[in-house]
């Protein structure tokens, strides 16, 4: 029996149907009735033999299935972007740096890199790992091409474009008791960190009493602190894996959200291709 082939217009509208939670938003997303949209699923469904969404009066919520079909469908969709932008991109050669800091250089540049080196391998792209106030230094000095920095929630005037944006939350350890300390033990980054100043002004402001236990400019640093639980630590929750959890209910104050701006020295084909890679992995990251 022959396996159905997956069709990339019919994922494009599962992915947009899952993101807008009804028919009639994802139809403007795509540019299409509604109807015709229910006639992909059905015949999606029909395809693959199992229900993928679940509908109620106002929206759609996806099954276990459609979750599983949703990952792959990025996935797909991404890969058939690199192949075709492999073969229509025009070619391109020379160096680009780019200047991150250590928790998105370890866990979002390398999958960017990879995508970027497949679409591009001519091209040498150098990563320097820095606090914000080195790179943005580099960038002006002509050293590096883009910086990606982390901005503060109560930064109005922001440097660069906005790609990413989260929530740091309250983590230690799983069975420890940092937390639980008079004055609360902190782990924080060096002075000049966005994630040090926006947490220690919510817990001046909630006149709790803290102690700064543990400083490193970077977050493996910060992380060993609480493995050892010598200290709680601002956090952004895509980060958190065991043996760290997030502390809820004990009466912490609420930090608030970060953001990654995306700052250049200038445009040029190497650049505009490099940035786009990056926007579209903290895309995809926004919507997982």
């Amino acid at each position: 029996m022959a396996i159905p082939l997956l069709d990339n217009e019919v994922l494009r509208t599962f992915v947009a149907i899952s993101e807008c939670g009804t028919f009639t938003g994802a139809a403007k997303v795509v540019h299409r009735t509604p109807s015709a949209l229910s006639m992909q699923i059905k015949q999606l469904e029909q395809n693959l033999g199992k229900c993928l969404f679940i509908r109620e009066p106002r929206q759609v919520r996806l099954t276990a299935e459609g979750e599983a079909l949703l990952d792959y469908s990025r996935r797909l969709l991404r890969l058939n972007e690199e192949a075709v932008q492999y073969f229509l991109s025009p070619t391109l050669e020379g160096k680009v740096g780019i200047g991150t800091s250590d928790d998105v250089g370890t866990r979002i540049l390398p999958e960017v890199l990879a995508q970027f080196a497949r679409s591009y391998p001519a091209v040498l792209v150098n990563v320097v790992v820095g606090s914000i106030k080195q790179n943005l230094a580099r960038l002006d000095a002509g050293e590096l091409d883009l910086a990606l920095v982390t901005v503060a929630d109560e930064v109005r005037d922001i440097r660069g474009e906005v790609v990413y944006e989260e929530p740091l939350i309250w983590v230690g350890r799983e069975d420890g008791s940092a937390f639980l300390r008079t004055p609360l033990p902190v782990a924080v980054a060096h002075e000049g960190c966005s994630w040090r100043r926006m947490t220690l002004r919510v817990l001046d402001s909630a006149a709790m009493p803290y102690r700064i236990a543990y400083t490193c400019e970077h977050c493996s640093g910060q992380e060993a602190a609480m493995v050892a639980d010598l200290a709680v630590a601002p956090f952004p929750k895509s980060l958190v894996r065991p043996p760290l959890k997030e502390i809820v209910n004990q009466g912490l104050p609420e930090i608030g959200s970060y953001q990654l701006a995306l700052v250049r020295k200038g445009s040029n084909e190497l650049t505009d291709a490099l940035a786009l890679h990056v926007r579209g992995a903290f895309r995809s990251l926004q919507k997982s």
